[in-house]
């Protein structure tokens, strides 16, 4: 059901946007981020863990082992703790709008790894999105004294190793479960996270935040949230809807810290998203002919019934074509 995919998707991007507050909270309680970093990968490890045993996904090939290995040295280890330092350097919302330069990543990483031709379209995104990253650096990212130099850097890391992962799903989703996947590359990225790891004694809250917060919300639920709207929506809207976790952030960093934006950094906010918009509609004009939804083009409708009867399906397995 179409209205279902795009709550689905909306969830996800709402559940992501709760990485800075929820991360803010954590270094208030001494958590250092590299540290959030790392019980985010276990924790979510732990759950995706859980899904695969009850649902016989915890099998993967030894052939694709290092290409899992390597994806979660870089498209977790690297972007988690990027991201969380970002958020302890310049503010949540800084670090939530650069995240948002991925698309200006994945337009040129296209065109290395797939030969995928750089439009006209693609190329107006990458310059939206670089100046809208600069306006959003010049207003001081909404904390009081600017934003540093390593709060751009990390950010601006975030962004790139997030791109990754479409990159690497683009490769292998197709034909592995995503609970497959991340049971695999999330304890490869805490245990690269580990050496750097400083450990602090933590309360009840700090425990609740980073196993129910960090853990269970933001990276099992709102990846298995985003997998049920793939099922239901071609992957272009799915993309679209999820840009509004940038919106979402922005706004929760404002409600709860009064991390406010001067003019200039919400005008390069809007640069960045209207580029996100740009990539995916270019892309939708080039030929997006699965909107009648992910799992309808993977031959999967009846999947549900055919679950429950115990037979191997594409939906159990997760597979699933993307762009």
């Amino acid at each position: 059901m179409p209205l279902a995919g795009y709550g689905f998707v909306l969830l996800a991007a709402g559940l992501w946007a709760l990485i800075g507050p929820l991360a803010r909270y954590c270094l208030a309680e001494g958590v250092t981020p590299l540290e959030i970093a790392f019980w985010r990968a276990s924790f979510g490890a732990l759950f995706f863990g859980l899904h695969a045993a009850r649902h016989g996904l915890w099998r993967a090939p030894a052939r694709d082992a290092a290409t899992f290995a390597a994806f979660g040295l870089v498209g977790v280890a690297l972007f988690f703790g990027s991201y969380q330092l970002a958020v302890r350097e310049g503010g949540a919302a800084l670090a939530s709008i650069l995240l948002y330069t991925a698309p200006a990543w994945v337009a040129l990483l296209s065109r290395l790894c797939f030969a995928e031709p750089l439009t006209r379209a693609k190329l107006a995104a990458l310059g939206l999105a670089m100046t809208g990253a600069f306006l959003i650096c010049r207003s001081g990212g909404g904390l009081q004294g600017g934003a540093s130099a390593a709060g751009i850097g990390f950010g601006l890391l975030a962004g790139f190793t997030y791109s990754l992962h479409y990159v690497f799903s683009r490769h292998f989703l197709h034909r592995h479960s995503p609970v497959t996947l991340y049971l695999f590359c999330l304890p490869v990225g805490a245990l690269a996270l580990l050496p750097f790891v400083t450990f602090a004694p933590k309360g009840p809250l700090a425990w609740t935040l980073l196993v129910l917060g960090m853990g269970l919300v933001t990276t099992y639920g709102a990846y298995m949230a985003y997998c049920e709207g793939m099922r239901r929506l071609s992957p272009t809207r799915v993309a679209v809807v999820a840009n509004f976790e940038p919106v979402l952030a922005a706004l929760l960093a404002y409600w709860l810290w009064d991390e406010l934006f001067p003019p200039s950094g919400w005008i390069g906010a809007g640069l960045v998203i209207t580029a996100v918009f740009c990539v995916v509609l270019d892309g939708a004009r080039g030929g997006d002919t699965r909107d009648g939804g992910v799992s309808r083009a993977a031959g999967v409708a009846e999947a549900p019934e055919m679950e429950e009867a115990g037979e191997d399906t594409g939906l159990a397995r997760g597979h699933m074509p993307v762009e």
